[in-house]
């Protein structure tokens, strides 16, 4: 299995997807306990909520699931949300806070550098290689880094999660009209609920790759799971849930694609 799948397109937008592989090698498996084998925390179903959604994007799609490493932590795992709960570079725990692995078989230091060449680096050259090429060929690119995630984990947050939860950090990350863009979208959709830079405020993906300054613009989509499937095993997919929320995706992912086409970024 390869670490990294990319599909190329021709257009502007490349949409990241770090965190919908499922896959984990078996040296790693086997120390999960019951809860870590759930794999829980997957981003169920990403790919196809955004399949079809923009053609000519690119796709750039971890197939290792986060719990071998998350490719939306930095190298270094410094916390992207100093003083509240999170996970780190390599888990331990589950975004309850509970252990995935067995006694004693959790990662330590010499692993986690062997996982950050394995599966992380991989990954991220193929960003850096595909938003290169773009910014190459238009002038600029824009990532739109593709999550989902439950609705309620009161170990991450309090209460339930918007609908939409988009992340810019704090507007660094893009131009206002990229942001003003995808907020303005969201919140025409009244049927979903929308918030900008609360509690999810871009990974390191996208605090990492966005630079306007340097014609890379980058945005995180943290969409509330409930949107398109069921919040527990065995993580069914619902089409009329989906049904509702894949338009509105499509009205973003065509408006960043007409904005960067047209050179409207001022």
């Amino acid at each position: 299995m390869t670490p990294v799948e990319v599909i190329r397109g021709d257009g502007p937008v490349l949409l990241a997807q770090p965190h919908g592989g499922t896959w984990l090698p078996a040296d790693i498996h086997a120390r999960l306990n019951d809860r870590g084998r759930a794999l829980a925390d997957t981003d169920w179903h990403i790919d196809r909520v955004y399949e079809g959604l923009l053609p000519g994007a690119t796709v750039v799609r971890a197939t290792f699931h986060r719990y071998a490493i998350d490719a939306n932590r930095g190298p270094d795992d410094a916390s992207l949300y100093p003083g509240q709960n999170t996970t780190g570079l390599c888990p331990v725990t589950d975004f309850d806070g509970r252990d995935i692995y067995l006694p004693g078989q959790a990662p330590q230091a010499d692993e986690i550098a062997e996982r950050l060449v394995r599966f992380h680096a991989p990954y991220h050259a193929a960003l850096v290689a595909e938003l290169d090429r773009i910014r190459a060929r238009h002038g600029v690119a824009i990532l739109y880094d593709c999550h989902s995630i439950r609705s309620v984990i009161p170990f991450l947050f309090d209460g339930q999660l918007p609908d939409f939860n988009i992340g810019t950090n704090g507007s660094a990350t893009c131009a206002p009209v990229i942001e003003a863009l995808v907020d303005k979208s969201c919140r025409a959709a009244t049927e979903f609920s929308t918030v900008l830079n609360g509690r999810f405020k871009g990974g390191w993906t996208t605090r990492h790759y966005g630079r306007p300054v340097d014609n890379i613009h980058a945005i995180q989509m943290e969409l509330a799971q409930r949107t398109y499937m069921a919040e527990a095993a065995p993580w069914t997919w619902d089409a009329a849930r989906a049904d509702r929320l894949r338009p509105v995706l499509a009205r973003i992912l065509d408006g960043l694609n007409e904005i960067a086409r047209n050179g409207d970024l001022a």
